[in-house]
């Protein structure tokens, strides 16, 4: 299908069209540096240098280091990876898990999995804007809670968690506790490190940052030594294995590059265009409902017409060439 350059493409927090300093760098990296990175020839050490360099560039994005980055293939693997191993690695001090009702699928169905294999699971219900209070968490908390999971900001309405003040709450009353942030929706769209918030474990994907789908990275704070969720070969020093997709890797890294400099430019001008659409939708149509709180992530507008299917609301629009999600 050919793209007409007319439509409107208003799902990016699905998945975001690969821009070309991207789009080079794989190429470049299917084409030119495609040696496998284990290899002991020079060939093989062009594509490992071009790896380090891709971690260097993604963890500068994260704030982090280096070394606390590992290569995934998205953002369900680091999140199954962290969820799975860190209930399972800190599974002394307890088996009862904390997330919310309001996480992915990708956190949610590995809940499930862990209730299979012994653990409870505490699911918290978000406000009506999608926030999980600190208050909710720390009263959750129980001795035996060795694992929290909470996403940075919420993937329908953007509404941000204050995970930095639950960490603080978390290491008060359960200093043994982990903490995992799905950061999938904040990558590059809000300023935060995993230091500052305080956070043991943090997934990212590269495709909601304009690069390959078929890349992410979990960082994994530098002493806790998570074990791996895939075995084989010894990749990303021994933490998973499997060869590195070098070229959505190296896409990965082009965009963050590509983001980094204008990056709080890039904020106002989504939050100014996302407040534009807000206001003249609701003067436009009256009785429609804007659920994004007014401090939510700048990228996510989530409304609701009372009385209009979504389906149907959809349909219309994509009828029009808008492309839109409910």
């Amino acid at each position: 299908m050919e793209v007409n350059e007319m439509s409107i493409y208003l799902d990016n927090a699905a998945t975001t069209r690969v821009c070309p300093a991207a789009a080079d760098a794989a190429m470049e990296a299917m084409t030119l540096i495609y040696a496998n990175p284990s290899a002991p020839h020079r060939m093989g050490r062009e594509a490992k240098a071009l790896l380090e360099n891709a971690r260097r560039d993604v963890a500068l994005g994260l704030g982090c280091a280096a070394e606390e980055l590992y290569f995934t293939s998205g953002g369900t693997e680091g999140d199954n990876w962290a969820i799975l191993r860190g209930a399972e690695y800190n599974r002394r001090h307890g088996t009862h898990v904390i997330s919310s009702a309001a996480e992915h699928p990708a956190v949610l169905k590995t809940l499930e999995h862990l209730e299979g294999r012994g653990f409870s699971v505490t699911l918290l219900r978000p406000d009506k804007q999608g926030r999980i209070a600190p208050e909710a968490v720390e009263a959750a908390l129980r001795e035996d809670t060795c694992l929290v999971s909470l996403m940075l900001v919420n993937n329908e309405t953007g509404a941000v968690s204050d995970l930095a003040e639950i960490s603080r709450s978390v290491r008060a009353k359960n200093p043994h506790t982990l903490l995992h942030t799905d950061a999938v929706q904040a990558f590059l769209k809000l300023p935060f490190s995993p230091a500052g918030l305080g956070v043991d474990l943090l997934t990212v994907s590269a495709h909601k940052v304009h690069a390959p789908k078929g890349a992410g990275a979990l960082y994994v704070r530098k002493g806790l030594k998570l074990p791996p969720l895939l075995h084989g070969g010894g990749q990303e020093g021994g933490h998973r294995s499997g060869t590195e997709a070098t070229p959505a890797i190296a896409g990965f890294a082009a965009a963050v590059r590509e983001a980094l400099p204008p990056l709080e430019k890039d904020r106002e001008r989504m939050r100014a265009l996302r407040d534009a659409a807000a206001q003249r939708l609701a003067q436009e149509n009256p009785g429609l409902l804007v659920l994004s709180p007014a401090d939510a992530a700048p990228q996510l507008l989530s409304i609701s017409l009372p009385g209009w299917r979504s389906e149907v609301l959809m349909n219309y629009l994509e009828a029009r060439e808008i492309y839109v999600a409910k």
